[in-house]
């Protein structure tokens, strides 16, 4: 039985404000059997407390060292490779205020800025656009929060940070350096010190095959899908990744307390 279990939120425990049927219950008993659960996001819509109050409010108890989302884990990194460096985020204003919150210095000038971070941007327009492209080319780095294509909502997709990094590639020629979030190793090295586990004695669940399944299946650790997100079963036998467990949700792991 594994020790710890890493969830992805978006398609894997809720799908906008609607819990996955099973979720709570499968939670609580890995929770009840002193397993040790963290909560994965690639968004960074939103703060780490944010998700711990929806999580809670949605029938999850949890609290916001529970969460690692794309945010947290890009302002570790920078942390350590660039404290106080001069930023421009492509991003919405609850990760704009928590990269003023760590300390870094928010620029649109582009002869000050030293990094461009890209990220799921709902309210992404030409200016925002422009003050990236020209600091770019001015040499600013050029980072992102999650390679993401789409995030499930209920009732579809919408398009995500891909299309950011896509857009910027594609017109100062230049290809984005680092992407902090999943499949990155750098939230797996996250996520396991949040743990204190090492990635053999734990199961990844997500409804992703190129960030969820592949993170975990390049780090040790073994790998769950679940079919209630974006990947169909048509997708998933035509895909070279593939997981050491197939779920029709969450609630299928239950199963596993048994061994």
């Amino acid at each position: 039985m594994f020790k710890g279990f890493l969830f992805d939120l978006d398609g894997t425990v809720y799908l906008g404000e609607r819990l996955i049927p099973g979720a709570e219950r499968a939670v609580r008993l890995l929770r009840e059997a002193g397993r040790k659960v963290v909560f994965l996001s690639n968004k960074p819509l939103y703060t780490r407390e944010d998700y711990a109050a929806k999580l809670t409010r949605l029938g999850i108890p949890a609290k916001p060292s529970d969460v690692i989302n794309s945010t947290f884990v890009l302002i570790r990194y920078l942390e350590q490779t660039a404290p106080g460096a001069k930023v421009f985020v492509m991003g919405e204003l609850p990760f704009v205020a928590e990269m003023a919150r760590a300390g870094f210095h928010l620029t649109e000038n582009p002869d000050e800025i030293e990094y461009v971070i890209a990220a799921f941007d709902r309210t992404f327009d030409y200016r925002k656009y422009n003050i990236a492209f020209q600091a770019i080319r001015k040499g600013a780095r050029f980072i992102a929060t999650n390679p993401d294509r789409t995030c499930p909502v209920e009732g579809g997709e919408l398009p995500d940070c891909a299309g950011i990094i896509a857009a910027l590639e594609a017109v100062t020629l230049k290809k984005v350096e680092v992407i902090v979030g999943k499949p990155s190793p750098i939230t797996v090295q996250v996520a396991l010190e949040t743990m204190g586990l090492e990635a053999e004695d734990c199961l990844l669940i997500g409804d992703r095959l190129e960030t969820d399944i592949r993170m975990g299946a390049e780090s040790g650790m073994k790998t769950a899908l679940v079919m209630t997100g974006v990947t169909d079963r048509e997708t998933l036998e035509a895909s070279c990744i593939q997981p050491d467990y197939v779920f029709n949700s969450i609630t299928d792991l239950e199963g596993l307390l048994q061994q």
